[in-house]
């Protein structure tokens, strides 16, 4: 499990207290930008700024889905007809997976895997995404996982997918698809879009600077 789990209904859901919010302001502003990333980055993608180690959900994730850490050694560029079929996929997942917390289903704290006929919580909700649009000719390492703080400082993780212009944010408690920068989400680690078996610190958006 996450040092805070991730979002589970609003009744539920932990606050994230002022003394963590001010750890995480200051080590944003104290963590340089990787070498690969040096150049600024263009404002629509994330920036990413060190390795990270995985959530302790996403520990086993690789061995248990190998699509979930694949990585094709190509990209696409994602057309308007192919934002059709993403639409799509996220709508239907929103609509079909009942949200269900992995205590309520397994009786432990966290456990990433996809959705069962009882439902899932958002990571599960994300791997059914990532997995359905791998399906559809999207390369894995342009659907990447993220872990975020929603706008009540909440945990949760959300499907990013990179259009090659932008990163789009496919998001179980928003069917709308928005670019990332404007979900008002604090943005703190996801899947190396270089090597998705991999994690990396981004700390920025919402309450955080963006560079």
């Amino acid at each position: 499990m996450l040092a805070f789990p991730f979002r589970r209904p609003p009744t539920h859901a932990p606050r994230l207290g002022a003394a963590c919010l001010a750890f995480v302001i200051g080590l944003a502003a104290a963590m340089p930008a990787l070498a690969i990333d040096a150049r600024r980055p263009s404002a629509d993608i994330i920036p990413i700024r060190a390795e990270a180690h995985p959530p302790p959900g996403a520990a086993g994730l690789c061995g248990l889905y190998d699509w979930a850490c694949a990585k094709s050694n190509r990209t696409v560029l994602v057309s308007e007809d192919m934002m059709t079929t993403v639409r799509a996929i996220n709508s239907r997942a929103n609509r079909s997976i009942r949200p269900l917390s992995d205590y309520s289903q397994y009786r432990i704290a966290e456990r990433w895997s996809l959705p069962t006929d009882r439902g899932g919580d958002c990571e599960d909700y994300a791997l059914y995404k990532k997995r359905e649009l791998i399906r559809a000719g999207i390369p894995g390492e342009q659907l990447l996982i993220a872990v975020v703080l929603d706008r009540k400082r909440q945990s949760h993780a959300v499907l990013i997918l990179r259009t090659g212009t932008q990163d789009l944010v496919l998001d179980n408690m928003n069917s709308r698809i928005l670019p990332w920068q404007k979900t008002g989400y604090t943005f703190l680690r996801l899947q190396d879009p270089r090597q998705p078996a991999r994690w990396v610190s981004v700390m920025a958006g919402g309450m955080l600077p963006n560079s």
